[in-house]
């Protein structure tokens, strides 16, 4: 193949001893695995890295650490002998022992109740191992795009230009404001009655921070924001203990609600928060990512 008017082949054999070297994390541990010499493994590796011509590795006092580059050689050589393996049980008519492995990222702003309902339908389609990882946008997207993960869960839609990046909404659920026992009068009169009472607010990263300013703008609302958070599970438990009133969808509540820790205050009319899951465009597929992306759907 080439590159840059270069004629780069691909020595599968070096990848395979570079992925080894990466997962062990020294030159000594995988020497031991693959039964060979500490210093021909070490030739064989900066062979590697200047055949393609790329840094993978920082070397320091003997320790090695991956390269960002390195990072997503390494999730690619995964994806590669992981075929390859799944070539050949087909070839032999052999079941695969191998369970796929989906790594979901969420935003830190998504209730844990929609992501949890992605692992069950993950499960319920086919045996798999999970792994979750919770972070800003930037730091997801770009984890995507290097396909450190498979597949996203948002609730924003603008999540850059990048033609390698699809996205799919799969919810739109209408926001509930709710309290504690002690807000419960003020459903009377509602919205107007929450003005200059205690709320709850999201951090300005969430697209629902600017939907209840939004809201409170247009009917000119004024409660006491006097706290705000990124982890819906935190604005829940301050919501149960009295502290202020939240804003969440129906179904991130449903259990306090019936329990009585937490009440309807009232319905944001025409107010929702929108989910979405997002992918990026790759090679090999995740099969499980794919099903998710064409048939996840969440309601009320």
């Amino acid at each position: 193949m080439s590159f840059n008017n270069k004629t780069i082949w691909l020595n599968y054999s070096h990848l395979y001893y570079f992925m080894t070297v990466a997962v062990e994390g020294s030159i000594a541990g995988a020497a031991r695995k693959l039964t060979i010499g500490e210093p021909a493994l070490s030739i064989q590796l900066k062979q590697f890295e200047e055949k393609i011509d790329v840094k993978l590795f920082e070397r320091s006092h003997k320790k090695l650490t991956l390269t960002e580059n390195g990072k997503s050689a390494l999730a690619y050589a995964r994806e590669i002998f992981k075929l390859g393996n799944e070539m050949l049980e087909t070839l032999y008519d052999k079941p695969s022992s191998e369970r796929p492995h989906l790594q979901i990222g969420a935003l830190d702003t998504i209730p844990k109740h929609l992501t949890a309902r992605l692992v069950e339908t993950a499960f319920k389609h086919q045996r798999c191992t999970v792994s979750i990882f919770e972070g800003k946008g930037d730091e997801l997207i770009r984890e995507l795009t290097q396909h450190r993960i498979d597949i996203l869960v948002t609730n924003k839609n603008n999540l850059g230009n990048s033609l390698q990046v699809y996205t799919r909404k799969i919810a739109r659920l209408p926001l509930l404001i709710v309290g504690s026992e002690k807000f419960k009068h003020l459903r009377k009169n509602f919205p107007k009655s929450i003005s200059g009472h205690s709320f709850i607010l999201p951090t300005e990263e969430s697209q629902v921070r600017f939907e209840i300013e939004h809201y409170c703008n247009l009917h000119g609302l004024t409660p006491d924001f006097v706290a705000e958070t990124q982890d819906v599970m935190v604005q829940k438990l301050l919501a149960i203990k009295g502290i202020g009133m939240i804003a969440v969808p129906g179904f991130a509540v449903r259990e306090y609600l019936r329990k009585k820790e937490l009440f309807i205050i009232g319905k944001m009319e025409e107010v929702y928060e929108e989910i979405f899951l997002t992918t990026a465009s790759r090679k090999i597929a995740n099969p499980v990512a794919t099903y998710l992306m064409k048939n996840f759907s969440l309601t009320e």
